[in-house]
């Protein structure tokens, strides 16, 4: 697939809460092909502090209004400057990148799990499904109810389960924790977030032999695979996870 190197135009920038904002973002041309999974490298201009590209999962995409979002959480100086990007401002861009969740086969039972900003890829996964004839069992797990974003989004791809750390919204506790992962029979479970939330739920996997995907959120410099500064231990070795990733199955890694 080829890789891009492009200014994008924001179309809009939303403020989800006090830590997440949602950046729309068009090209000059067009999209180019994108899967669920891959992410985009970005150079952030205005931040002396920011040497390097920052990595975001593609959270959603429209080839009819040739935009793609980002679901972006304030973590840093640089993150903090693109909060504050305004609608005509560009953002210089390398994508798509990475590989892709893998899509399912006929009449299997799908699940995708979120955990705070590692719900950002699922969205764009939740609708590509959709498209193809699958409606997914969707978990998505927030600290509390402040934090708890773009519920509507995701409860229009499926059935939606909702926890919160302090029972604020939902089920208290973690998504790994609720009841649809004992009385469902799921194939197959995409999965994003903290590390412990995806060991977890690769446990619970391995346990009762359902296969699994995770998208791990690894820092990353170059997104190619040459700083080797993202690199994942694996039954293959050690593997670049902007090359070899972000996604993998479970099996794979030396968890």
């Amino acid at each position: 697939m080829t890789k891009r190197i492009e200014s994008l135009r924001v179309v809009d920038n939303k403020k989800l809460n006090k830590d997440f904002f949602l950046l729309v973002l068009t090209p000059p041309g067009r999209l180019p092909e994108m899967k669920p999974g891959q992410f985009v490298q970005v150079k952030v201009e205005g931040s002396p502090e920011t040497f390097l590209r920052r990595p975001f999962s593609i959270h959603d995409v429209s080839y009819s209004e040739n935009t793609l979002k980002l679901l972006i959480q304030i973590a840093g100086k640089g993150t903090e400057t693109m909060s504050g990007l305004s609608t005509g401002d560009s953002l210089n861009v390398v994508y798509p990148l990475g590989n892709s969740f893998s899509l399912p086969q006929k009449n299997e039972n799908i699940l995708l799990a979120g955990g705070g900003c590692g719900i950002a890829p699922l969205l764009f996964l939740g609708k590509y499904l959709n498209e193809n004839g699958f409606t997914p069992d969707i978990l998505l797990g927030f600290k509390s109810s402040e934090r708890v974003m773009e519920y509507d989004e995701y409860a229009a791809l499926g059935r939606i389960f909702l926890t919160t750390e302090d029972g604020s919204m939902g089920k208290k506790g973690f998504i790994t924790d609720l009841p649809v992962l004992s009385t469902n029979i799921y194939d197959v479970i995409h999965c994003c977030g903290p590390e412990a939330m995806m060991k977890s739920m690769a446990s619970y996997c391995s346990t009762n032999s359902v296969r699994c995907e995770v998208s791990l959120e690894n820092l990353m410099a170059c997104g190619f695979g040459v700083c080797l500064c993202c690199t994942v231990e694996t039954v293959r070795g050690n593997l670049c996870t902007c090359t070899e990733g972000p996604v993998f199955n479970i099996i794979d890694l030396k968890w």
